[in-house]
């Protein structure tokens, strides 16, 4: 898997009625813990260790998810500290009977590499081009 591979991960889930609350609409936690995991696999493919989210900030929700519809799940990966990763994740909602696609809400994380005493090691640098 190419450096560039690694940078992004794509996650879909179908919106089923047990993800939904009594509005027929996604749960928030839901859609934070989708986030949580695309953040985790493309930290994880990032630097092949414990990793392990050390915040989710700026959870912004823009359109509400209706039951019976795709949502899918976009990490990329936009920085790196010595042991930390910052993750920018878009979660996009399409409805299954026709065709549009709209940003549902959007967070950014940080994950820290662990070793094997569960202490932060370094990461690969994420190196920006122009």
């Amino acid at each position: 898997m190419s450096a560039a591979d690694r940078v992004e991960t794509r996650m879909v889930f179908p919106v089923f009625p047990m993800n939904t609350n009594h509005y027929r609409t996604l749960f928030g936690g839901t859609a934070v813990a989708w986030i949580d995991q695309a953040a985790f696999i493309c930290a994880t493919r990032w630097c092949r260790r414990k990793v392990v989210t050390v915040r989710i900030s700026e959870v912004n929700f823009h359109h509400p998810v209706r039951e019976g519809s795709i949502v899918e799940v976009i990490a990329r990966l936009v920085g790196t500290g010595r042991s930390s990763m910052r993750v920018a994740v878009d979660v996009w909602w399409e409805p299954m009977d026709h065709d549009e696609r709209l940003l549902a809400c959007q967070a950014e994380c940080v994950l820290v590499a662990l070793d094997d005493h569960n202490r932060p090691t370094a990461v690969p640098p994420l190196v920006e081009t122009v």
